[in-house]
């Protein structure tokens, strides 16, 4: 099992300025509350904890790593929402917060073993009708990094790392689906 504990932080992680994101994701992050330097460790192992003592009634278990503490560190209970029509498609309000991924330890176990690689739960893509919000997909990290969307159409690919995927969330850039790769007979 890897190591839970963040590496260190990263030059990234204490840069003053914000040219680390483009400009339209810089305004709606700092909208959110979030600013060059946030680092909340304890919510983010509090989180950890959290997920590591949950056990679903078949016994699956949630994996906890440091990309994605690190993640929860900087980003965490943040709620995001597009500045406009987007890019590609209509950017979809979201939410960092692994808890909301509490109960999905075998959706993200199955991606996972899918990926080869151990997936954690990051938040949530948000649909608020008549004053209520719905889950619309739930985010997820895997232990490089790389960010993914589920959803009832199926499993997305966001980004190499959450810098990337925010901007896809943000700007509504489509992302790639992920899927199973034919191979054809010679």
């Amino acid at each position: 099992m890897p190591p839970t504990t963040p590496g260190p932080r990263t030059p990234a992680h204490d840069r003053a300025d914000s040219t680390r994101f483009p400009a339209a994701v810089d305004v709606a992050l700092q909208e959110a509350g979030w600013q060059p330097g946030r680092w909340d460790i304890q919510q983010a192992e509090h989180w950890a904890d959290t997920l590591r003592a949950h056990a679903s009634p078949a016994g699956h278990r949630h994996t906890v790593f440091p990309a994605a503490v690190e993640a929860w560190a900087e980003f965490g209970d943040l709620h995001l929402t597009g500045p406009g029509p987007g890019r590609h498609i209509a950017p979809t309000p979201f939410a960092i917060n692994p808890l909301h991924g509490l109960h999905l330890a075998r959706t993200l176990g199955d991606l996972g073993r899918a990926l080869e690689t151990d997936v954690a739960p990051l938040g949530r893509e948000e649909l608020t009708t008549d004053g209520t919000t719905y889950t619309q997909a739930t985010l997820a990290i895997d232990a490089e990094g790389r960010v993914y969307s589920l959803d009832h159409t199926g499993d997305w690919y966001l980004g190499p790392d959450l810098d990337t995927a925010l901007g896809t969330l943000v700007l509504g850039t489509r992302p790639l689906r992920l899927g199973i790769t034919a191979h054809v007979a010679d």
